[in-house]
């Protein structure tokens, strides 16, 4: 290996979307790596429904939450673009970072030049691109046989999912994306909503195969709480069984799972909406080729939410390890 090429940063591809996604980003994008998140763009409600119906474009949710973890700037800027005007008639329930989403696409005339515009106006470390320059309309099935359609009603759907879909199921991958992830080092998928934020990627033709096909290391980071509606009582071996159910591959070489305890009185709170912890079957897991890495990896504020600094610290001896090794 020469010089420059060992004094590159390891390039990891983390793919996802929602919250959890972004708390990750944040510390991950303290280490000296190279990041490159690809993000759903099948988010149908709220003000992203909204931009995606009126303006036909890709909704863009998802890629700001990413792009305000991961920009460089002043901590009131990033609260100006997560910014949600709270009355005013059309502007009622709007981010404003969506908006200046959505006037950059105008401005551009494409969704993908408005995404690379923002990266670099707002000083983004790494960069953040949506799956598919389309969006994505996703459908659920639930285990009764009835047909769910839209990404925000397949949670409120009575029943348990069976089975996830997108439309167009020939949506074209962003060409951007798969070339990320043939040279990535590493790959994460998670954390974020099993059903709603991760599979709608994997199933963007070529993203699955891609993963499997790279020489990168390989990591789903499994979400600490159980979803209500999409992911009740599931353990970590069934959050893994229903990835490889929906696409047939084995993606992932580690799971990163929380076994840190959590406190009565916060998991009664999480009780009160039908979420608990999601269980880690340790032998299920490893059973299915898996290697694990369990700590304790959950911060309580207001919400339980991933230990940022950890989870990023695990993450990058991870990489720096498998890359170690391949020299």
């Amino acid at each position: 290996m020469d010089r420059g090429q060992s004094q590159r940063k390891p390039r990891i591809v983390v793919i996802g979307g929602g919250t959890g996604l972004s708390v990750m980003l944040r510390g991950l994008k303290e280490k000296p790596v190279d990041i490159t998140a690809i993000v759903t763009v099948a988010d149908d409600g709220g003000s992203s429904g909204i931009l995606r119906s009126e303006l036909q474009m890709p909704p863009p949710g998802d890629v700001r939450n990413v792009l305000t973890s991961l920009a460089d700037v002043e901590p009131l800027l990033s609260l100006m673009l997560q910014y949600r005007f709270q009355v005013g008639t059309g502007l009622a329930g709007h981010s404003l970072g969506n908006l200046i989403l959505a006037a950059l696409t105008d401005i551009t005339g494409d969704f993908v030049t408005a995404v690379q515009e923002m990266n670099r106006v707002f000083a983004v470390r790494g960069r953040v691109l949506p799956a598919s320059n389309q969006a994505i309309v996703l459908k659920g099935i639930m285990e009764d046989g009835s047909l769910v359609v839209g990404e925000s009603k397949i949670p409120k759907a009575p029943g348990r999912i069976k089975k996830v879909m997108i439309e167009p199921a020939n949506v074209t991958p962003l060409a951007e994306a798969l070339q990320a992830i043939r040279e990535a080092d590493a790959i994460l998928c998670g954390p974020g909503s099993l059903y709603t934020s991760l599979l709608p990627n994997l199933l963007v033709p070529g993203i699955a195969d891609e993963i499997v096909r790279s020489d990168a290391v390989k990591m789903f980071i499994c979400n600490v709480m159980t979803q209500p509606g999409e992911t009740d009582n599931y353990s970590v071996s069934d959050h893994l069984d229903a990835i490889y159910d929906h696409l047939g591959l084995h993606l992932f070489d580690y799971v990163i799972v929380n076994n840190g305890e959590i406190p009565p009185q916060v998991q009664a709170k999480y009780a009160e909406k039908g979420s608990k912890a999601v269980h880690l079957d340790l032998d299920e897991v490893t059973k299915r080729g898996y290697q694990v890495i369990a700590d304790r990896l959950v911060l309580f504020r207001t919400y339980l939410r991933h230990d940022a600094e950890k989870l990023s610290d695990h993450i990058f001896q991870l990489v720096e390890s498998w890359l170690s090794r391949k020299k």
